[in-house]
């Protein structure tokens, strides 16, 4: 749809993309002006950091591999003090949304420019989003001091991306671009971004799931989260982002897995608030409708459905629905109490998304 005016900021983010692109680490910490990186990754992801850093050679100030998701605020004091123990003057994140997000929240307070090398397709790393978690709240906000200052998408380090985190991780991704699409600051730039994210995602994960090495799939998609991410990073999110962030910090919900479940459902209640955004969505996933197509692409990929089989406790869904109708971010329909109780009991249950 043309409009005659719109606002579009660009994020200012280097981003190097190709296989084996990795190698670059240390020109990409030159490039920077930095001569002591620390690089930041999870346990699971200690192989790559070790690797980062031993190709960094004298510019590496050391390794922290205990990453963990949403943020914990504790954690990301001790990385912090890390850090200037060891005068840092450059963060690596290697890895998905955790180690970015610790990565970020280390830059927050310190200032420290950020190199992401992400190897899952959450797209945290195309955004000035945080994320801390404390007292079983997570607190989001955004600074353009966290804004990782240069990507690195390498498709190879996604090969051994597990088929069932890849589908999870990707459908986030797809979270992003769709929000984007209905978002009160979208305009011409971020929705084509949106719709040619989504597409890519939609060819590329069906490939993963049957072939999981296959390198173009791999291509497809990490192109394709690059262009959600920068959706996220540059227009506001919405009711998704909002029950997905309440699940995360408030239950411990893993957080590429609830964006799977909650999607289709986040979709269908917004549906007639936003129409245009779900035939854009539809078209890029070649279907009809776009929260049955997102909870069909779901069940067919082998992704989880139901809030149940993360971990929620039904008990717990009447907490939930209070704490995501407080403080609600804005959304294109407005937030009432029941329907979105209502939202998360379908959620729940797997059931197929439904207008409320």
């Amino acid at each position: 749809m043309y409009t005659s005016e719109f606002v579009y900021t660009g994020r200012a983010a280097r981003v190097v993309f190709g296989a084996g692109k990795r190698a670059a680490i240390g020109d990409e910490v030159r490039l920077l002006g930095a001569g002591r990186a620390l690089v930041i990754c999870g346990a699971e992801q200690r192989a790559l950091g070790e690797s980062l850093a031993t190709a960094l050679g004298d510019t590496s100030a050391g390794l922290f591999d205990r990453a963990a998701m949403h943020v914990p605020a504790a954690l990301a004091r001790e990385a912090q003090e890390l850090a200037a123990q060891l005068r840092a003057d450059c963060l690596i994140a290697a890895g998905g949304g955790s180690a970015i997000g610790l990565a970020k929240a280390i830059a927050l307070t310190s200032g420290l420019p950020v190199i992401a090398v992400p190897t899952t397709y959450a797209g945290s790393e195309m955004t000035p989003i945080y994320g801390l978690t404390e007292d079983g709240v997570k607190r989001t906000g955004t600074d353009m001091r966290v804004l990782p200052r240069t990507v690195i998408y390498d498709p190879e380090l996604t090969l051994t991306l597990p088929a069932a985190l890849s589908v999870t991780s990707g459908i986030n991704a797809i979270a992003h671009a769709a929000e984007g699409l209905y978002a009160r600051d979208a305009n011409p730039v971020t929705s084509l971004f949106a719709h040619e994210g989504i597409a890519a995602l939609a060819r590329g994960l069906p490939t993963i799931a049957r072939e999981p090495s296959n390198p173009e799939a791999r291509g497809a998609a990490l192109y394709g989260a690059w262009l959600c991410g920068a959706v996220l990073g540059s227009v506001g999110m919405a009711l998704h982002h909002k029950l997905c962030h309440t699940l995360g910090g408030s239950f411990d919900l893993p957080h590429a897995p609830t964006h799977t479940v909650m999607l289709a459902h986040a979709l269908a209640y917004n549906a007639s608030a936003a129409p245009h955004a779900m035939t854009r969505i539809a078209d890029a996933l070649s279907c009809d409708d776009a929260p049955a197509g997102i909870h069909a692409l779901a069940r067919e990929l082998g992704a989880p459905v139901s809030l149940a089989a993360l971990g929620m406790r039904e008990a717990d869904l009447d907490r939930a629905a209070d704490l995501a109708c407080q403080n609600a971010y804005w959304n294109p329909r407005a937030i009432e109490r029941a329907p979105i109780r209502a939202l998360l009991q379908r959620a729940f249950d797997g059931a197929p998304p439904a207008l409320s």
